[in-house]
């Protein structure tokens, strides 16, 4: 596996130090980090998954938006940044993997490396008061 660059391992460590949940991804998606705020939301350990396609991650957590109606991967922040490489932001429940149903806001942004080059995403979410 190649070296990664430099802002996306300052991006983890940085991750690695925050209380709010992050989720840290490459150009293809795919997750590359998630925090012990991510972790403990989404009920999975990183340790124990490891690096997981977007694929995976993205219909995992079956997301749903506020009605109950299932939310495609193109529609999560997450993946609308990889996508347009701008900033999203949502609010969508999930269903962690203990089987609890948790409401959570996400607010994405890409990561760009010098000289202009588009280096992943960053997503930090966290648990929203029901509505």
């Amino acid at each position: 596996m190649p070296q990664q660059a430099i802002e996306l391992i300052l991006a983890r460590q940085f991750a690695d130090s925050m209380s709010v949940a992050v989720f840290l991804v490459d150009p293809e998606g795919n997750l590359l980090f998630c925090n012990e705020g991510a972790e403990e939301i989404l009920g999975i350990r990183f340790a124990e998954t490891g690096i997981m396609p977007v694929g995976v991650w993205a219909s995992a957590f079956t997301p749903t938006d506020v009605d109950g109606v299932p939310i495609p991967p193109e529609k999560i922040p997450l993946v609308q940044t990889l996508n347009t490489k701008m900033p999203a932001h949502g609010t969508l429940y999930i269903y962690n993997k203990q089987g609890k149903q948790v409401l959570i806001t996400v607010t994405s942004i890409p990561i760009e490396g010098r000289p202009h080059r588009y280096l992943g995403a960053m997503a930090l979410f966290w648990k929203s008061p029901a509505l």
